[in-house]
């Protein structure tokens, strides 16, 4: 397929490239969808195989941000960036401040902030070129806790809706990739009773962790098939294909990584049928966009944990609507998003018509 072609099937309105040769930025914004607000979502430093597979994931991301925010009730629309090649050769100031530069180039509709392999300092650089940046040094900073603290609330969710429990006293959760936010996500375990298992390609990270949360080490290749209740992803994307799910011995898969689902539709029916509860992806992990939409409006830590608290309530009204409606739980997120964005397409439209005969009126 052609790009046009995938920004058709996809629905994006916007996809922009950028090259600095002085700098050696190479770097793609999709902007999927604007109907709820400005495009926010974070910026990807990754070294990726090829182009095709580097816009496959941003624009893959950014829509996966559209539905986020407008599930998570946010007035954001979705977007995502990506820089391709290796952060720890290429990462500089000028770098990022050339991407700020690219940023300010689209005039608001996007707002960029951290993801893989970029962090504060480097969003302070973006900054110097551009306002549309969050994540700041003096905002929300790391958006890593409140992310995690909304996969912690979508497992309590999952647990509650499969397992009949309400709480994680002895609750069995194998933590795949304990970075940025697995390690938040394990110590909100820790605290709620569960027991552990992680795994990371990082070893000292993992002992670190381990140490500290009283985790067993598994294996990173086969920590998905490990004997537990809940497997949470918390790594990259694709993790759930046909390889990984027949695997799988959990009765829950609830974690903070993007595009857990190679395919959404062929992998979330293999779940389903081997009777394992998926938490939609883009809902639980959702506490990062709450954190930086908080920013934004003047930020309040208070106000975005609790608001990320929010996302067990999202989460139960979604395996009810999927069950009343024998869909799949991803499937029942996607309509929750859908309905409030064509809402709010619908009451655009309407007000551009009555604008529109208000001008044709004028003498």
């Amino acid at each position: 397929m052609g790009i046009y072609d995938i920004i058709s099937e996809m629905g994006h309105e916007q996809v922009v490239f950028t090259h600095d040769k002085a700098t050696g930025l190479k770097a793609i914004i999709a902007i999927h969808d604007t109907t709820l607000g400005p495009a926010l979502g974070g910026c990807r430093f990754w070294n990726y195989e090829n182009d095709d597979a580097a816009i496959t994931d941003v624009m893959r991301l950014s829509r996966g941000m559209t539905y986020k925010a407008a599930v998570a009730g946010l007035s954001l629309g979705g977007g995502k960036a990506v820089i391709i090649g290796d952060a720890k050769k290429l990462k500089s100031e000028a770098l990022f401040r050339a991407f700020g530069r690219f940023v300010n180039s689209l005039s608001g509709r996007y707002i960029t902030a951290e993801d893989v392999n970029v962090n504060v300092k480097d969003m302070n650089y973006v900054a110097m070129e551009t306002r549309y940046v969050s994540g700041l040094d003096g905002g929300s900073g790391d958006p890593s806790p409140i992310t995690a603290l909304g996969v912690f609330h979508g497992i309590r969710a999952s647990v509650k809706h499969k397992l009949k429990q309400d709480d994680l006293k002895g609750i069995r959760v194998a933590v795949q990739g304990v970075g940025a936010v697995g390690r938040y996500l394990c110590g909100y375990l820790k605290d709620a009773g569960a027991s552990l298992v992680i795994a990371d390609i990082d070893d000292k990270r993992v002992q670190d962790i381990a140490t500290k949360t009283g985790a067993k080490v598994g294996n990173v290749r086969d920590i998905h098939a490990t004997d537990v209740d809940v497997f949470a992803p918390c790594a990259l994307g694709a993790i759930l294909n046909n390889d990984t799910i027949p695997q799988i011995k959990a009765k829950i898969v609830a974690g903070g990584a993007n595009n857990q689902l190679a395919d959404e539709a062929r992998h979330g029916m293999m779940l389903k049928e081997k009777g394992i509860l998926y938490a939609p992806d883009y809902v639980v992990n959702a506490g990062g966009l709450i954190n930086v939409f908080h920013e934004l409006k003047g930020f309040n830590a208070d106000a975005a944990r609790t608001q990320a608290a929010g996302i067990y309530d999202t989460i139960l009204q979604i395996y009810q609507e999927a069950d009343s409606e024998n869909i799949l739980s991803h499937q029942a997120s996607d309509r929750i998003a859908e309905r409030r964005i064509n809402s709010m397409k619908n009451a655009v439209a309407l007000r551009h018509t009555y604008d529109n005969q208000q001008w044709l009126r004028r003498p």
